[in-house]
């Protein structure tokens, strides 16, 4: 047997573990150890990236889900980074009629993919000052991503994650979404106000600024639409949310 045959065989017994598969590579009772190390292995992956679900959820119910998760998806990526992609749409279908859990999965998986994205410089205040507002696109920081979301898991999560007691799973109001960015080194979210996620969602679009008021203006009227854009800016330029405007 070839060493490239005999890798795939292993890699095929370990995630499947049968033991018809364990028999072609001639192993005996010791080889049950590489299958034990390989899912602890990947049980301790999925409980560092989803650290808030592990406290939400307990225990013994994260790793019965995660069990479920590796039997269903082995991974097929080179780092095990990669390997929680799946796993909050897998713990949905675990939990339905309990929407939180695969919404503070999500945030789990978000707040990482943002600690890892890609760099970016924050714009200032007076990086505004050349900017032609008839024309002037706002370009948000790479990291910054926009999760809708049915229910608190926001606070849930933030509970968590400062050792509170979490509040009672609850539906939040139509239409909530959460803003997930860094700040330096910190990945942050907040809840977007009322038209944040329109204007960032057109801005995201190539609209201008001017053609974002045109756009508030018809729901707002054209003083507060103005207003409301500009707060927003103020907002976002203070928080980091914004690396050009041009």
């Amino acid at each position: 047997m070839s060493l490239l045959a005999l890798q795939r065989d292993f890699r095929d017994w370990l995630v499947t573990g049968e033991d018809s598969a364990a028999a072609a590579l001639g192993g005996g009772p010791g080889t049950a150890v590489y299958q034990n190390n390989y899912r602890t292995a990947l049980v301790s992956s999925l409980a560092e990236t989803f650290q808030r679900l592990v406290l939400w959820l307990g225990e013994e119910d994260f790793e019965m889900a995660a069990a479920r998760y590796i039997d269903a998806r082995p991974p097929s990526s080179w780092t095990l980074d990669a390997y929680g992609e799946d796993f909050t749409d897998f713990v949905a279908t675990l939990w339905p009629d309990d929407p939180e859990v695969a919404e503070i999965a999500l945030i789990d998986w978000t707040v990482g993919q943002v600690f890892v994205g890609m760099d970016s410089y924050a714009l200032c205040a007076e990086g505004l000052s050349v900017a032609d507002w008839e024309t002037a696109v706002i370009h948000p920081v790479p990291s910054l991503l926009v999760l809708p979301i049915r229910t608190n898991a926001d606070e849930i999560w933030q509970a968590l994650a400062t050792e509170e007691t979490p509040p009672p799973a609850e539906m939040a109001p139509r239409g909530t979404a959460l803003l997930v960015w860094r700040q330096g080194l910190e990945p942050v979210f907040r809840r977007a106000e009322a038209h944040e996620r329109d204007v960032l969602a057109w801005s995201a679009a190539g609209e201008g600024f001017a053609a974002v008021c045109a756009r508030l203006a018809d729901t707002l009227g054209e003083e507060a639409a103005v207003t409301t854009a500009g707060t927003l800016l103020g907002r976002w330029l203070a928080e980091g949310m914004i690396a050009a405007v041009g």
